[in-house]
Formats: C-alpha cells, structure tokens, sequence
C-alpha cells in the first residue's frame, strides 16, 4: 500500500472515530441520569432511574454488568423521559458500566454509570439525640468566606446587596467550614443550614426553600466537593451536619417545570391554587374532604408548586434523593420542612425507608402547631385515629416555644405568667417520647426570641438556660448569642435572618472574635459558651427524668435527675432578690445538703434558704 493511500485510510478511520467520540460527548452532555450514581450493599437492591433526554422514552435501555440486572422500563407522559427500576445485587462490585439507550437496535444515547464502594459503618450514621445541640444557620446571612462565588452570571438573582433584607448577602459554604472552630468551641454539638441545594429563582433566593435541582448545590453557596468538605470537617471537630429537606413543594423555576414526566407530576398545574394552610385537616374527623384536599395539593405559595407524591415515580424520586444526600455527606439528620403538608402515606414510606437505611438515623419534622395533640401526632409510635404510622422520632416544639416567651413576658397571674411553662411540660403525657423533641426559642421563620421577649436580655438569659436544660434536643438559632433582633420589624423575614456580626470582611463587631461586641453581647455569649460545654457531659440533661414543681410567686423550680446525679433549675421572674426555702423540695433533695452553682462555682447549704438574684435562672448541681 502506497502513503497517500495509507493517509487517506488513516484520516477517514480518524473521521469515523472523532466522530463517535464526539457522538457520546454530546449524548453525555443531553442525558440526565438521576440519582446520578449509585452505591453497592444497600440494605434496598431497588433503584430506580430518572433519565431525560430528547425522544429517550422511544428507546430501550440495556445494561450489561455482574450483579445489575433491568426489572422494568416505564414510559411517562412526556416522550422525553424513562424512568428504569434496576436490581443492584448483594455481592455486586463497585464499578462503572454503560446504559445504553437503542433505537432500532442502534446506541442512541449512553451513559456512564457508576456503582461506588459505601463507607465503613455508613449503615449505622448516629442522628441527633438530647445529648446533642443543633446550631441553625441560614448560610447566606451567616458568613462570606468566598467572595468570588458571591455572583454566579448564568442565574436568574445576580446582585448581591447586604443593605436589601431579601436581597442575597454572599454568605456561603466556605464561611460555614471557616466558623466550624468558633462553633464547636461554643459547644454546639451539630449544625443545620437551611437548603443549600440549587435556587435559580429570579428574586429571595437566599433563604433556599424554593429548590430548582434536588441534586445540585446552589453555585453561589459552593461546590458540590465544599459541601463534602463540609460534612468531612464537622466530623472531625465532633459536629453532626443536618440536611434541610423539601419534599412537599420545589421552586417555580425547576427544570421539570417547562416538560413535566407526567401530568400528575405536580398538584393543580392548569390553575394554581394555594393552600388554605389549615394544618389540623390531618387529625379534624370532621374536617370536610374539600379542606383536606387543598390543605394537601394546594401550592405553599406562587412560586412553589406543590409536589404530588401519590405519583409514584415521584414518590420514588424523593426518597431516593433523601438517601442519596444521606449517603453523600455522612448526615447526621434531616430536619424535613412543612412536614404535615405532605400526603401522609407518602410521609410513612420517606421516613420508614430512610430508618430502615439508617436505622440509628434522626428526622425532625417541621410541624408548626402550639397545640401538642397536633404536634404529637406525627411522632413514631403514636396511636392516631387515622392509622397514621411514620417513622419520624422527633418533632419541633412549637408549643413549647410560645408557653417559653409568654411566660417570661406575661404579668404574674393566676393562669398567665410562669405558670404556662409549667402546664406546657405537664401535657408531655401525649407525646410517645418527650426527650426526642427539638425544643427552641427561635427560628428563621419567627421573630428573635430576644425580639419575643422585648428584647430583656436577662429574660434572654432566662429562657436559654430553660431550652438548655429541660428535657428534649435544643436548637438555638445562629446569632442568639450576639444578641440578634428584629423589633424594628416584627415578623420581618429578612431582618429575622440578619447577618451575623463579623461574617464580613469590614464589620465592626464581630462575634467570631468578640472585637466591637457590647457588654451584654459579650455577657451573653461567654454565658452560653460555659453552660453549652457544661452540657455536653450532662447524661442527667440528656436522659434523665424530671421533676417539677407548681410556680409560686414568680419563680418555678424543676430537677433533672438520674441514680448517679441530680441537677436544680431555679426561674426567678421577680425583679428583686428572693430567699428561696428548700424545704417544699424534700421529696428530692432528702439526704443532699449542698448544691454547687455551675455557672460561679459557688457552693451553697440546701438546708435551709438559697438565695436567688432577681430575674435569673439558677443551675446547681446538687451533691
């Protein structure tokens, strides 16, 4: 064979190859696979594949690996999507393999596939528990630790302006990782960021409850491998990372929206309607099927479509995502939002499927009721008459939270005052487990407590010794500590989720180092330090039982006690000193005579009186 013979041959085998190359690159690029990958040795050989491309639901999957094996291909309403139940066996090896998608028995479209190897013990990830305390942080008011990422082009808010309290601030992943130190040396034992996953919503994308991509972190917030480092580095300081799930609606702007699977992929997408919010339609044997029904479908708000998870394909899509972040990152808990309105027997299948997972996992639902028979009904193991059964530990204590402020600003009566705190705790009998509860004093989505408590610092001081102390797993809001408020607006979410002191390059003050903090703001802040590190070795506080006795004359005393150790809270309202007998307690403190103060280290005769400062909470461990 002569050169330019061999060239000619060379360069069209060349052609022919660039060609396929270029071919599967582009199939790549136009092929969405979710979950995108995969893990062997889950305890569920089910997975179900998501796949969207252009015509892909007029192909035919065929994958050809040890161990994987197709049960069954779904068509959806939309030409462009399959949905594919895979069986991943038990002895199956990680590894890649391609999915190919024929058409007249030509490759269409492939996709790489991976199967990955899990972490060890990544079955037994430890949830939150009492002993744990949750600091919640809304990432983009939190800290900027990138400035480069603060605006991304390509999404639909590209301005940042700290001045516009639903404007977007640059706070981010990387100012969360760079606080890791500061946080665990207050002695929070876990955080919660609110949704950092995709929000390309033209405007208030910053508070991440308007999801676009289930799979994908928010570009302004980081990366997908920040987030991992995250998750890596809150390990190695001793700090538990909860997810902030939504499963019940996602953000106008999701990528499904402009060619939804099916038609039912979402509730009333031909004519939006909004829910009536009418949250106790889930337990009201009365309640008219109308209100049941819109209270369930019905849009959280404009902007978020209501998702349909008796859809089954749906249904699927969400818990696998839960897992899959689970797995992901390592999580040590999901706190899921606007938990009651889902359709409930979706809620059973998420949470059961998750526990199953992750048996020793935690999930707290976000179930915004004062009335503890709503709040306790969704709680594991509670017998309702609806035949709701999830698998769900923990709710909020939103009960809790409003007897906590009302009693400390309410005048002293016979029915107001401190005594709503007193008959909040007595109404524990409904709950299966009262020590899974989060018990708070504040969220993002509710004024300061400080704002709650007419911003009295030492009422402040009052009530976070109490969420410390009582039973259940505390939560304390990001800023607390540096004493953040909103009275200037009352019920503002913006200024509710204000940035923390310090988070910015150029702040005056800042609470990561104490420079420029005022008096009570360095008060309060060493204050919560001594008694959140004081906790973390408290089994007393974590599990123990309580005792509690009625108010008298503004101050209301109750006891955390176990075999081994016995702890006294004493709430004084009265704006003077007050002499408090011991003697009404006998019944517990018999055979002890000496009390120690955890906070002064100041030890004290149970013998006959102690005395109390004026409008304080007074920890002693009694020996």
């Amino acid at each position: 064979m002569n050169l330019p013979a061999l060239h000619r041959s060379f360069v069209k085998y060349f052609l022919v190859l660039l060609f396929i190359s270029t071919a599967i690159v582009v199939s790549a690029q136009s092929l969405r696979v979710e979950p995108m990958h995969w893990w062997v040795g889950m305890k569920n050989p089910s997975l179900q594949l998501m796949v969207h491309a252009a015509d892909v639901g007029e192909t035919v999957p065929f994958v050809n690996y040890p161990g994987v094996t197709i049960k069954k291909i779904h068509k959806a309403d939309s030409k462009n999507y399959l949905f594919i139940d895979l069986i991943v066996a038990k002895n199956t090896k990680p590894g890649r393999f391609p999915i190919q998608f024929k058409r007249n028995g030509k490759a269409v479209y492939t996709y790489d596939y991976e199967l990955m190897q899990r972490k060890p013990n990544a079955s037994q990830l430890k949830g939150f528990t009492a002993a744990d305390v949750i600091y919640l942080i809304t990432p983009d008011r939190f800290a900027n630790g990138d400035a480069s990422n603060d605006v991304v082009s390509t999404m639909r808010e590209t301005t940042i302006d700290r001045k516009n309290d639903y404007g977007r601030h640059g706070g981010d992943i990387r100012g969360i990782i760079n606080s890791l130190d500061y946080i665990a040396g207050m002695g929070f034992t876990a955080i919660w960021p609110t949704p950092l996953l995709e929000n390309d919503m033209k405007q208030s994308s910053y508070h991440g409850y308007a999801i676009t991509d289930y799979y994908k972190v928010d570009p302004r917030f980081g990366t997908m491998e920040e987030y991992k480092e995250l998750a890596d580095k809150c390990r190695q300081k001793g700090l538990k990372l909860v997810f902030d799930g939504v499963v019940n609606h996602s953000g106008s702007q999701y990528w499904w929206m402009k060619d939804l699977p099916f038609k039912n992929w979402i509730n009333y997408p031909d004519s939006l309607r909004i829910t009536n919010h009418r949250r106790t339609v889930n337990q009201d044997i009365y309640a008219a099927e109308s209100d049941k029904e819109l209270m369930v479908r019905g849009w959280f708000v404009e902007t978020m479509p209501d998702l349909n998870q008796s859809n089954p394909f749906l249904a699927e899509f969400l818990i696998q995502n839960s897992i899959w972040w689970v797995e992901t990152l390592g999580l040590g808990g999901i706190r899921q939002d606007t938990y009651p309105y889902s359709q409930k027997k979706f809620l059973e299948q998420w949470t059961c499927r998750i526990v199953n997972e992750y048996p020793q996992f935690s999930i707290v639902g976000e179930e915004w009721s004062t009335n503890p028979l709503i709040a306790a009904y969704w709680q594991k193991g509670k017998a309702n008459n609806t035949g709701y059964n999830g698998c769900m530990k923990s709710t909020m204590d939103f009960p809790l939270q409003q007897a906590l402020w009302q009693s400390l600003t309410e005048p002293e009566e016979w029915d107001k005052g401190i005594v709503k705190l007193y008959e909040a705790l007595a109404n524990d009998f409904v709950y299966t487990n009262p020590k899974d509860l989060l018990v708070f004093g504040d969220n993002h989505d509710m004024n300061r407590i400080l704002t709650f408590l007419n911003n009295d610092v030492d009422l402040l001081q009052m009530a976070m010794t109490y969420i410390l102390t009582i039973r259940g797993i505390p939560q304390v809001y990001y800023g607390t500590e540096a004493l953040l408020e909103n009275s200037a607006k009352p019920g503002d979410h913006g200024l509710i989720r204000t940035d923390f002191p310090g988070g910015w390059q150029g702040d005056k003050a800042n609470a990561f180092t104490g420079v420029g903090l005022s008096a009570d703001q360095q008060r309060i802040q060493a204050y919560l330090k001594k008694l959140l590190n004081w906790r973390k070795d408290k089994k007393v506080i974590h599990d123990g039982s309580t005792l509690h006795f009625a108010p008298s004359n503004g101050i209301y005393v109750y006891f955390r006690y176990s075999k081994q150790e016995k702890v006294m809270v004493v709430m004084n309202k009265n704006t003077k000193e007050v002499q408090l007998s011991t003697g009404r307690f006998s019944e517990i403190l018999k055979g002890h005579g000496q009390a120690v103060n955890v906070m002064t280290g100041e030890q004290v005769s149970l013998h006959d009186k102690v005395t109390l400062p004026a409008r304080s909470a007074t920890v002693w461990e009694i020996r």
